[in-house]
């Protein structure tokens, strides 16, 4: 049955199978939420008073000392641990897509749960501990992206929209019924125990009218130009003293977020209390600004030093807090003229997801989601669209974690080509109509080989195949020369016909993966590979052409 199935998901319209795996990924990635943020509130409660992340209650030094012996404690596990093996988040999902067709190594996971992103890599384990084949396994790490967001935020459908538009970079029909049941799944099972409220409790904050359209723009040329800021400083830090020890850097980038704490202690945490607080306009001008410069720091250092934490939430601080202060400012120039600054806090929000990831879409869904408030979206998707066109125009139209990727040596490549090609596994493509021959072999036995009509014919040197010849050129040559009888061992590698240089590749791989093998050993041909009980065996044959022609034919 499991070999069945890896065929079955060799295909690319099996959605059955991968919806009911996709569902299953969810429940996974959503335990997996569920036991990190039990395990910080665990933490949480040994240093900090009662209270959703009463960090303004916190001594002044234990301010200082938290984030920067936190940093010091991970940069020195982190020291021991394989280079390799260090990567979290996003980034390190969209390399992984990128380099290594979704494969993410258990190591990484293991570390990963510490750093805020197992669940993410649910997917990719499933797929690899059932040999699933590669084109799969990419779906199945989509859906751990959109179980994670989801679970996380209580935003199930901003989960799937960030998993396509930001990680994928896709929209596939195929993709997004097992991605939704993933979303679905880690969402459910994570309202089963914190509640079904949203993120953020505030009234139905809607715009005034339409001469409220000049207070849209400057809130979406500010957040534009903060979130332009903010990429540049993360990818300043993220190449900042790359040479020095990765216990020192994260040490002192927990250094650096201790001294921004010790003055504005809400900058620490996730920061969703004075959030909260600013969309029901309960936060002072002041400290909106404070907020914002302050975490903008800390947030850049912290994560360009290597220090495990999310983009997301900190993008949606920042953002809350300069609409919130451009809403303020207004309002007491014009009081009793415009919407109230949280209505502003809350665009902000949105606007400041959208521009740093560059994916609209998903920030507009989130934003919905968050504050389960309608009356948003319309004046969010200016705000949205512009301030993104901004931060694009400044940075270079590249999301945040693509920056991140560029930092560390590396580049996304968005092929149309390969992502078409990424979708079919080999599998459901190769010939099975074939048959095998030592290269010196009777004129009876190939006879015998043929009775049956096969395609291909895979020409073998002690054991190893050598060549690919068609089997009508074969029975061509059996029956022209059929009068020859003194040659009693005939070589398949001199008689004539229109052989082709045969290459190994494995069945669980992509035809993107299988033409680049191609590529590489200037082959025209190949032999799928099988592994089992008794051996490596030949599962089938696929040729250039075959992969040529599924590409025309999907287009």
């Amino acid at each position: 049955m499991l070999e069945k199935l890896r065929l079955r998901l060799a295909n690319p319209d099996a959605i059955v199978p991968l919806a009911i795996l996709g569902l299953l990924v969810g429940l996974l990635a959503g335990g997996i939420i569920i036991a990190f943020r039990l395990l910080i509130q665990y933490l949480q409660s040994f240093y900090l008073p009662p209270g959703p992340e009463n960090y303004t209650s916190v001594d002044v030094l234990l301010r200082l000392l938290l984030p920067t012996l936190g940093g010091l404690l991970i940069g020195l596990l982190f020291h021991f641990i394989p280079p390799a093996d260090r990567y979290l988040g996003v980034v390190h999902v969209i390399e992984r897509l990128t380099y290594y067709h979704g494969y993410l190594p258990l190591r990484n996971a293991i570390v990963q749960f510490f750093g805020a992103a197992l669940s993410i890599a649910s997917g990719s384990l499933a797929g690899k501990w059932l040999h699933l084949p590669n084109n799969s396994i990419r779906t199945l790490v989509a859906c751990g992206i959109a179980a994670a967001i989801g679970a996380s935020f209580n935003t199930p459908l901003a989960g799937v929209i960030f998993a396509m538009e930001v990680v994928m970079m896709e929209y596939t029909i195929g993709s997004f019924t097992p991605v939704i049941l993933a979303s679905f799944s880690a969402t459910m099972l994570s309202r089963e125990v914190y509640g079904t409220a949203p993120a953020f409790v505030v009234p139905a904050l809607e715009m005034g009218s339409i001469h409220e359209l000049p207070v849209l723009f400057a809130t979406a040329i500010a957040v534009g130009l903060v979130a332009a800021s903010f990429t540049t400083l993360l990818h300043y830090f993220s190449k900042l003293m790359t040479d020095t020890p990765v216990w020192f850097r994260m040490a002192l980038g927990g250094l650096i977020t201790g001294l921004c704490a010790v003055s504005i202690p809400q900058i620490m945490g996730v920061s969703y209390g004075v959030v909260n607080d600013t969309l029901l306009g309960q936060v002072p001008l002041w400290l909106m600004l404070s907020i914002l410069v302050l975490k903008l720091l800390a947030t850049a250092a912290g994560l360009g030093m290597g220090l495990p934490g999310g983009l997301i939430g900190s993008s949606m601080v920042l953002g809350a807090m300069v609409g919130g202060s451009i809403g303020l400012t207004v309002s007491i120039l014009f009081p009793g003229e415009m919407s109230s600054h949280g209505f502003y806090a809350m665009l902000g929000m949105g606007a400041m997801m959208g521009a740093t990831l560059q994916a609209p879409l998903a920030a507009l869904i989130a934003l919905l989601e968050l504050t389960a408030n309608p009356n948003i979206l319309l004046p969010a998707m200016l705000t949205v669209i512009v301030s993104g066109l901004i931060s694009k125009a400044l940075v270079g139209g590249k999301s945040i974690y693509l920056v991140l990727l560029e930092a560390r040596g590396l580049t996304f490549r968005h092929n149309p080509l390969a992502q078409s090609l990424h979708h079919i596994g080999v599998a459901s493509v190769m010939n099975r109509n074939f048959t095998a021959s030592e290269r010196f072999t009777s004129r009876e036995a190939l006879q015998r080989l043929m009775k049956h009509s096969p395609q291909w014919v895979v020409a073998k040197e002690e054991n190893k195949p050598q060549a690919l010849l068609p089997g009508a050129d074969l029975a061509l040559y059996l029956e022209v020369e059929s009068s020859d009888e003194n040659k009693e061992r005939i070589d398949l590698m001199e008689i004539p016909a229109a052989r082709q240089k045969l290459t190994a590749v494995p069945r669980h791989v992509t035809l993107w993966e299988a033409l680049d093998i191609l590529d590489k050993t200037n082959s025209s041909a190949s032999y799928i590979t099988r592994e089992d009980s008794t051996g490596v065996g030949i599962y089938g044959i696929l040729t250039r052409q075959d992969i040529e022609a599924t590409y025309r034919y999907s287009d």
